[in-house]
């Protein structure tokens, strides 16, 4: 009934449309009702549905696509990545850098974890866009930035994020 790319667009913003509607209807009791405790609790509704929205095109945004190479979950925590040339677990907690390598092809994310071997993962990969919410727990993360150099193809690896000790560690040039 419902053509299959349009399916998978509705599914990629489905938490912004969640968003869009809690913050209608938030604006519809704090407007129309004619004001009492429904009216308050209609801005609490409305403020909750921006913030749902505003998060549900960010996450709609991680999403690069399907059909990588690989397989991504993430529980608790752990990213275990599978793939048809490698893999890996990496606890997002003992990550010391983030790297986006986009000449790689599929883009990748490259995990650094100290003592081990980077993990590249495919942006790509089923069940990539769970990393989302595993990156948004490293401490300093700028989303916007990463998003941002996401959307940019081609250039040179960047660090997305970086533990601060590992920043410190870093031999300085001058």
């Amino acid at each position: 009934m419902i053509r299959p790319e349009a399916a998978t667009a509705l599914a990629r913003f489905r938490d912004a449309l969640i968003g869009a509607a809690v913050l209608a209807l938030g604006l519809y009791w704090s407007f129309f009702t004619g004001g009492g405790v429904l009216h308050w609790i209609g801005y609490a509704v409305a403020l909750a549905g921006g913030a749902l929205t505003f998060a549900g095109l960010q996450r709609a945004r991680f999403a690069a696509g399907k059909g990588g190479p690989g397989v991504v979950q993430v529980v608790e925590g752990r990213i275990a990545y599978f793939g048809p040339h490698g893999g890996g677990i990496a606890d997002v907690q003992s990550l010391s850098r983030l790297i986006l390598d986009p000449r790689a092809d599929p883009p990748h994310w490259i995990l650094h974890r100290p003592g081990e071997p980077p993990l590249a993962i495919p942006l790509t990969a089923e069940g990539a866009d769970g990393l989302f919410d595993a990156f948004a727990t490293l401490p300093g993360l700028h989303t916007e930035a990463m998003l941002r150099h996401m959307q940019a193809r081609g250039g040179d690896p960047l660090t997305v994020w970086q533990r601060a000790s590992a920043r410190e560690s870093t031999p300085r040039l001058h």
